[in-house]
């Protein structure tokens, strides 16, 4: 299903979700896929607890096998001229979500899925948010009834002290792809019990 797919991977400033992100590279490149990592500024100017910008970056050229894409001016090609198979937002934070459901396309990650969207070519968002059931629940639900887009399953990952946070099962990454590319319909159950 994935063999000689190009797969767009966008990755936001979730910096506590890429430890559990960036090694699911495998699951494409193992099914023969080429993944193309795209991230936002803030992925490669941040210093946290989880690491630095250059350190992240390093992994996910070391599993992907393909330089990042860090600028809109590099991922505007993604249109017509060098189509992506599909592009998977992973994380997505509640910014990018916002952005994307207003149609502002202000970072790589969002240019490089607009593009995607114009080839009529499925995205794929793997949301990680605090405000998913607070303000950024109309864009989520926004975003839920447009074509072409499709969402990792997701659920609340620590209902009683975050009520507001929503995150995707990361491990349902590839099988939401799949399912996307080959029947254009989303991967069930979309709400699910989240368990780390």
């Amino acid at each position: 299903m994935l063999e000689g797919k190009r797969i767009g991977l966008g990755i936001t400033a979730s910096h506590c979700t890429y430890e559990d992100v960036v090694p699911k590279i495998t699951q494409f490149t193992e099914a023969g896929a080429t993944v193309v990592p795209i991230i936002t500024h803030s992925v490669l100017t941040a210093a946290t607890r989880f690491g630095t910008g250059e350190e992240w970056i390093e992994k996910i050229e070391s599993i992907a096998g393909e330089k990042v894409v860090s600028s809109i001016v590099e991922a505007e090609p993604f249109g017509p001229k060098n189509p992506l198979d599909a592009m998977v937002i992973a994380p997505m934070t509640g910014n990018s979500i916002s952005k994307f459901a207003n149609a502002a396309t202000d970072s790589p990650v969002l240019m490089a899925a607009k593009a995607t969207l114009r080839n009529g070519s499925p995205a794929v968002l793997g949301i990680s948010t605090n405000d998913a059931l607070g303000l950024n629940g109309i864009n989520i639900m926004k975003l839920l009834n447009s074509k072409n887009i499709y969402f990792i399953p997701f659920g609340q990952d620590d209902p009683f002290n975050k009520p507001n946070s929503l995150i995707a099962d990361f491990t349902k990454m590839r099988e939401t792809v799949e399912y996307a590319l080959q029947y254009k319909k989303q991967l069930q159950p979309l709400f699910i019990q989240y368990t780390k």
